[in-house]
C-alpha cells in the first residue's frame, strides 16, 4: 500500500494520486503570507499524459501516494528518436522517446545504469545516478594561478551537456556532476 502524504511534506520527485491521475512533484514552494493561512504551491507533472499543472494545497491536506515501480536498467544506445534501455535482470530491451526520459537525458551516456520509473506498466521517467562522471570535450583554456571555484567558464561534455566549470578544468578532464542540481562537483 502506498504512503499517505501531507501536502506540507511534498518534495521534488514525490508521486501521488489525485482526481484519478498520478502526479509527480516537479517544483514546490511553501508560502506563508503576512495575512491568512500558509499554503503549498506545487508544480506537478501528470506521469501518464506529461501535462504540467500548478495547484495550491493546504499544508495539512492528505494525498494518497502512488505505487511506483522502480527498475534498474542500462542505457544502451540512441537510434534516431528512440533511446534503448536494457533490463539488467532479464536482458529485455525497452525503447523510450525523449519525453519519457525527461531531464535525465542530459546526464546519461551509453552503458550507464539508471533507474526507470513506471506506474501500472507505463514508463514515465528515468532517473540517472545521483552523481555522474563525464569527460570534458571542449572548454576555453584556463590561466595559471586561477584555481578558485568562485568564477567559472563554460565546458562541453562528452554527451553534449554544457555546464560551468572552474577555470582550472581542461579538455580531457573527467569531472563529477550532481544530477540533482546540474552543477560541477569535482575533477576526478
Amino acid at each position: 500500500m502506498a504512503d499517505v502524504y501531507m501536502a506540507g511534506d511534498l518534495r521534488n520527485g514525490t508521486t501521488f494520486e489525485l482526481d484519478n491521475n498520478v502526479f509527480r512533484v516537479v517544483e514546490f514552494q511553501h508560502v506563508k503570507p503576512g495575512k491568512g493561512a500558509a499554503f503549498v504551491r506545487v508544480k506537478m507533472k501528470n506521469v501518464i499524459t506529461g501535462a504540467v499543472i500548478e495547484r495550491t494545497f493546504n499544508p495539512s491536506e492528505k494525498l494518497q501516494g502512488a505505487e511506483i515501480e522502480k527498475k534498474d536498467m542500462q542505457y544502451l544506445y540512441n537510434d534516431g528518436e528512440l533511446y534503448y534501455f536494457m533490463d539488467n535482470a532479464t536482458y529485455d530491451q525497452i525503447p523510450l522517446n525523449e519525453s519519457q526520459i525527461g531531464d535525465a537525458l542530459k546526464y546519461i551516456k551509453e552503458n550507464m545504469n539508471v533507474t526507470m520509473l513506471s506506474f501500472k506498466g507505463s514508463v514515465f521517467a528515468v532517473e540517472p545516478p545521483m552523481f555522474v562522471e563525464l569527460e570534458v570535450t571542449y572548454t576555453e583554456p584556463g590561466f595559471s594561478g586561477n584555481t578558485t571555484t568562485t568564477s567559472g567558464k563554460p565546458a562541453k561534455l562528452e554527451n553534449g551537456l554544457e555546464i560551468s566549470v572552474p577555470l582550472f578544468v581542461e579538455i580531457g578532464d573527467v569531472i563529477r556532476i550532481d544530477t540533482r542540481t546540474g552543477q560541477y562537483m569535482e575533477r576526478i
